[in-house]
C-alpha cells in the first residue's frame, strides 16, 4: 500500500488531534476530587481540621486509617474550633472539619457537607498534681485566692465552661482566657493556673502533672463533636470516606479508650 506524503497540512491536522486527545484522556480525574477512584500505586493526603481535643485520639486513628487504606495519608491541622471556621471561611486548604461543637460546624453550612457526630464529652476541673489547693467543686472556683484560667467565650469549651458556671450561678474571675482547651491545660500543668476546665479527655492527657475533679453530670455540659467533607475539597469521595470511617467500630474502639463518650 502506498502511503501519501507527510504534508504540511498534515502535520499540522495531525498535531491538533493530540493537542485534543491530551486533554480529555487527564479528564479521568479532573483534579476536583469528585471522582477520585485513584489505581493502584496512587497517593492521596488528606488534611482534617479538628478541634485541639482530639489532638492525641486522632494521631493514633489517622495512623490507623492509614493502615486500613494504603496510598492515603491523613494530615492534621488542631486548633480551637473558632480558629478552624475562620481557617474554613478564608478558604485554606482542607477536606474535612471536625469540631468539638454543632454550634460551629452549623455555622459553616454553606462550605461542608452534612455533619455527623463521632463523640461526645464532659467537663472536669484540672488542677495541679494532687490538688494542692483542694478543690472539689464548681463553687470553689469563686474564691478570689485562686489562680484559675478559662477558654475565652468563643471556644466551644469556654462557652461551655460559662454554661455550667451561669447555671450554678457562680462568677469566676480567670487569670487568663486561653484560645483552646489545650491552653488551659497546659496553664495548669506549668503551674501558671491553680486550676482550670477542661474536658475530660484532656485532663487524662496529663497523668502525673495533672489532678481532674469531676463535675457531677447534673451540673455539667455534653460536648458534642460533628465531623463533616468540606465542599472545596479536591478529594471529595476519600474525604466522605473518612468522615464515614470515624464512626466505624475501630474508630469508635479509639475514641472510647481515649475516654470519649458515644455519639
Amino acid at each position: 500500500m502506498r502511503t501519501s506524503p507527510l504534508t504540511p497540512r498534515r502535520a499540522l491536522a495531525a498535531l491538533a488531534t493530540v493537542a485534543v486527545l491530551v486533554p480529555l484522556a487527564a479528564c479521568g480525574n479532573d483534579g476536583s476530587g469528585k471522582g477520585d477512584s485513584a489505581g493502584k500505586g496512587d497517593s492521596t493526603e488528606l488534611t482534617v481540621l479538628a478541634a485541639a481535643s482530639l489532638t492525641d485520639v486522632f494521631k493514633t486513628a489517622g495512623k490507623e486509617y492509614e493502615k486500613e487504606h494504603p496510598g492515603t495519608k491523613v494530615t492534621f491541622s488542631f486548633a480551637g474550633s473558632q480558629e478552624l471556621a475562620a481557617q474554613v471561611k478564608q478558604g485554606a486548604p482542607a477536606d474535612a472539619l471536625v469540631t468539638a461543637d454543632t454550634r460551629t460546624m452549623d455555622g459553616l453550612k454553606a462550605e461542608t457537607g452534612k455533619p455527623v457526630v463521632i463523640a461526645r464529652n464532659r467537663l472536669v476541673i484540672a488542677t495541679g498534681e494532687g490538688n494542692p489547693e483542694k478543690v472539689k467543686s464548681l463553687k470553689d472556683l469563686t474564691d478570689s485566692g485562686l489562680k484559675v484560667v478559662l477558654a475565652a467565650p468563643e471556644v466551644p469549651v469556654g462557652r461551655y465552661s460559662k454554661q455550667v458556671l451561669d447555671a450554678q450561678k457562680l462568677k469566676v474571675e480567670p487569670v487568663s482566657r486561653e484560645t483552646n482547651v489545650r491552653a488551659v491545660l497546659s496553664k495548669v500543668e506549668l503551674g501558671e493556673a491553680d486550676a482550670g476546665i477542661v474536658y475530660r479527655t484532656d485532663a487524662a492527657t496529663a497523668p502525673g502533672k495533672v489532678d481532674a475533679v469531676d463535675i457531677p453530670d447534673s451540673q455539667n455540659a455534653l460536648a458534642s463533636y460533628p465531623a463533616a467533607t468540606l465542599k472545596q475539597s479536591s478529594h471529595a469521595n476519600r474525604a466522605a470516606d473518612f468522615v464515614k470511617w470515624l464512626r466505624s467500630d475501630k474508630a469508635q474502639k479509639l475514641l472510647r479508650e481515649a475516654g470519649f463518650q458515644k455519639p
